[in-house]
This record gives C-alpha cells, sequence and structure tokens, in this order.
C-alpha cells in the first residue's frame, strides 16, 4: 500500500500544525505505531518551522510566501520532504551542535535524531532549501493498511 499526499503552504506560523495534523491523521488512519507516527510528526513540524522562518527570499528580491510538504508512505517506510524558495543551505550558518539551553538552531539536530535517514541540500533549479527524511514505519496489530 502506498499513499502520498503534497501540501503547498504559506509561509505563516499556522500552516506548521495543519501540515503535522495531516501527517498524524495519514498516520493513525493507515496503522502507524503511534511512537512512530509521533516522531515523524515533531521532525515535521521542526522541518516547517526552519522553512516559515528562513525560507524567504532567495536571492531573488522578492520574498516566497510559500514552501512544499510532501509525505510518502511507501510499504516500510515513510519519507518526507520540504521544500522552500529561501537563500539555499549552503548559504546559511552549518549545522552544529545543539546545547540543551538553546532557544533556536536546535530543530536540524532533533530531525537526525528522530529520523533514520536524513538529507538537507539546495534545491535544483530555482534557490532554495529541501529538507528531506525517513524512517521505518512500525505498525499497530489493528492496521488496516499494514504493509505485506
Amino acid at each position: 500500500m502506498s499513499i502520498w499526499w503534497s501540501l503547498h503552504l504559506r509561509r505563516e506560523a499556522a500552516s506548521v500544525p495543519l501540515a503535522r495534523r495531516l501527517l498524524l491523521g495519514t498516520m493513525e488512519t493507515a496503522g502507524v505505531d503511534p511512537d512512530i507516527s509521533f516522531d515523524l510528526s515533531l521532525a515535521l513540524t521542526e522541518a516547517c518551522a526552519n522553512a516559515v522562518e528562513h525560507g524567504g527570499d532567495g536571492g531573488r528580491g522578492t520574498p516566497s510566501e510559500a514552501y512544499r510538504v510532501t509525505a510518502y508512505l511507501d510499504g516500510e517506510k515513510c519519507r518526507i520532504e520540504v521544500a522552500d524558495s529561501g537563500p539555499g543551505f549552503t548559504a546559511a550558518v552549518p549545522v552544529r551542535q545543539a546545547r540543551p539551553d538553546d532557544e533556536h538552531g536546535r530543530g536540524l539536530c532533533l530531525i537526525r535524531e528522530l529520523a533514520d535517514h536524513v538529507h538537507i541540500g539546495d534545491k535544483p533549479g530555482r534557490g532554495g532549501t529541501v529538507v528531506s527524511f525517513d524512517k521505518l514505519l512500525k505498525w499497530r496489530d489493528d492496521a488496516p493498511l499494514m504493509a505485506v
């Protein structure tokens, strides 16, 4: 069983819980283990928050007002991509180890802890950043859409 969806969201704080709720609802309906669903939804929240905060101008003189979230549940794995039109990751501050008392800058570290594989890079062509991550799925015993 494969499920995928893609959202084109405004770069506003209110868009972040919308993406998270859609992911949680999809995984609950499919029968994904709640612990896996929580980890992926938290990682998605961090990636969306980064797109909202940093996914702006992209060097073209006009701020981008949108970003894209795509989720794939395919067999035993869930893959999530968050793409913005900001300046790109290479123009950003390098990822560092976050300290427990940091109030900002922990999102990418959290995503790396919560997902099995993470890729962060520049979006080809028009600029921007793509944060993609995946995790192996575990299923509830009563999962209606469990991978065979």
